[in-house]
């Protein structure tokens, strides 16, 4: 065993981040909809406006977190350290600027970092919901943080 890595299990009632740009926020809702008896079976979270308009728009509860540029991809990244949040589904809009745009890139790259599956569109998100890994248990490796830390302020002393 490698112990500059730790396991983590996602567990078979997945936890979902729902995010969307504007401009995708009613493609996110048609997806969620003809999606909804699945998505029922996990625990779905996402930003502000996109939560609320999801839950309007389904039925599906889905607990929101702050408007993205108010906060809510930080919150969602937040969730992700914490191992509160498995999965991310975000339509995002590449023919529009975004002024949180830097909030998104730090999201997407704390979800690389712990090894999140992320959906960026409908065909990614297609693919993975229908995965036979959506209804199993998932180990993944990721750094191990705190011999990281430890490691590296051991080597700043010298």
């Amino acid at each position: 065993m490698n112990e500059n890595y730790i396991t983590l299990t996602i567990g078979k009632q997945k936890n979902i981040a729902l995010i969307a740009h504007d401009g995708k926020k009613q493609e996110l809702i048609k997806w969620c909809q003809d999606n909804a008896e699945i998505l029922n079976q996990h625990f779905l979270c996402g930003t502000g406006t996109t939560a609320r308009m999801i839950t309007d728009g389904t039925g599906l509860p889905v607990r929101g977190y702050n408007s993205g540029p108010l906060g809510g991809d930080q919150q969602i990244g937040a969730r992700i350290v914490e191992g509160k949040v498995d999965f991310v589904v975000f339509f995002s809009d590449p023919l529009t600027a975004a002024p949180h745009d830097p909030d998104v890139k730090a999201l997407l790259r704390i979800a690389q970092v712990y090894d999140i599956p992320i959906a960026m569109n409908k065909a990614s998100a297609d693919f993975m919901l229908q995965s036979a890994l959506m209804d199993q248990f998932y180990d993944h490796e990721v750094i191990n943080f705190n011999k990281n830390i430890a490691d590296r302020a051991k080597n700043m002393e010298k």
